[in-house]
């Protein structure tokens, strides 16, 4: 239970904030790699890491450094001139990558609406649809953000109940996993895709795995067919690899798991190392090249401090062997949730750290079950009341997952 001192901010917040959030009630004041602490000094390992922003753990050193580095330099300048940090981070994210252009925004919500933006223009002015009748098509269980536009297209109510008139131009198909087929070869999703298409379709925007949705992995060679599909029908494939990219799932990018490559890829999250909001897209010099100034833009995007600090965090991956430890770590987290024998455990699913565990949802809520971990020292988060979700830093050890599956072994088999 909270004590005192943290009922009081809570009250505060409660008090003087938007109701939009229903938080765990522990009130957090510092972080340090896989660990939290809150406000009365109790100690708690990370498994939310923001949303998979903490990749490369709390208050990174080297990234602090570069941080306090670059702010005594320059922080900000807008993009009416060229600067040393973000041609930099630029070039770096380009080459490692393998995409042509980089336009860099501050949240993952932005880089999915600059996506949505290009591959319009792009249909308008490469392929000839006419205007205003570009359509997108998306996946049901989606989330890439909440702006106006992007909850147009969620199938989700609770996403979009009182926030309309909603943005026209998109239509929504079965994620793979929500269809009942038996094999790649008989796909029902590919087929509700490809019904979908007609001659004002420019693009189909997917995540490769769906977060929010409950860690909903597809059946192995589902991207290939999607890019396949969209190759055929000269159509862009975007994935909204916010969440999923830069190591969470045992890659670089998940993507890469099906050896393909999309026309457009969206990043943000653990791009800014848990210390700033950057986010990107990436494609090819054809499709970024209708953008022209006065087009699109951001004050912030692509700040030098910003830049200067994702340059570090895309360094680390590699140094640090994050996108390895990723695949071993999780694998071996992955056997061992599944290992755990309880009626109250649906299905355990997922790639690298980034795992989902469904509950039947007549014995517990993933909610109630979030509270008894976080009473264990250990912060875990739900989504749609069924599924709670494992994603710690990219950094972290055996030592630290054997600690949180004894905890979690524990929890699981006290409810009778």
């Amino acid at each position: 239970m909270p004590s005192s001192l943290q009922d009081e901010y809570i009250k505060k917040e409660s008090l003087y904030g938007a109701k939009n959030y229903s938080p765990l009630s522990v009130v957090l004041n510092k972080g340090e790699g896989a660990y939290l602490w809150d406000v009365d000094g109790n100690k708690y390992l990370d498994m939310v890491s923001a949303y998979s922003a903490v990749s490369h753990g709390h208050s990174h050193p080297k990234l602090i450094e570069v941080i306090h580095e670059q702010s005594k330099k320059l922080s900000i300048t807008s993009r009416a001139f060229y600067t040393e940090p973000f041609a930099d981070f630029l070039e770096k994210l380009s080459n490692l990558s393998g995409f042509e252009s980089v336009l860099t925004m501050n949240t993952g919500a932005e880089a999915v609406e600059t996506a949505i933006k290009a591959a319009r223009r792009w249909g308008y002015f490469s392929k000839g649809i006419p205007e205003d009748k570009a359509e997108i098509i998306v996946a049901d269980g989606n989330f890439h953000g909440r702006t106006t536009t992007i909850v147009s297209f969620s199938t989700d109510d609770a996403y979009k109940k009182g926030f309309g008139p909603f943005t026209p131009g998109f239509d929504a198909a079965n994620f793979c996993g929500s269809c009942e087929c038996d094999s790649i070869e008989k796909c029902l999703s590919i087929n509700t895709f490809e019904k979908k298409i007609n001659e004002n379709t420019c693009a189909i925007l997917v995540e490769p795995i769906q977060g929010e949705a409950g860690i909903r992995v597809p059946r192995e060679g589902w991207l290939k067919e999607l890019r396949a599909l969209c190759t055929e029908k000269n159509i862009l494939l975007i994935l909204d690899e916010i969440q999923s990219g830069l190591g969470r799932t045992g890659k670089l990018f998940a993507y890469e798991h099906e050896n393909i490559k999309p026309d457009g890829l969206i990043l943000g999250k653990a791009l800014g190392g848990a210390l700033l909001p950057i986010s990107a897209f990436l494609s090819s010099k054809e499709i970024m090249n209708h953008f022209k100034p006065g087009s699109h833009g951001s004050t912030f995007g692509g700040n030098p401090l910003a830049s200067k600090v994702a340059s570090k965090a895309l360094d680390l991956l590699f140094e640090e062997k994050l996108i390895e430890n990723s695949k071993t770590m999780g694998d071996y987290f992955l056997s061992k949730l599944k290992d755990i024998d309880s009626k109250i455990i649906k299905e355990v699913r997922g790639k690298g750290l980034w795992i989902g565990m469904e509950l039947n949802n007549a014995e517990v809520s993933a909610k109630n079950l979030c509270m008894m971990l976080l009473n264990e020292g250990l912060l875990c988060k739900e989504t749609h009341e069924t599924v709670i979700r494992f994603a710690p830093p990219l950094m972290i050890g055996k030592k630290d997952i054997d600690w949180a599956l004894n905890k979690i072994t524990k929890v699981i088999t006290s409810i009778k």
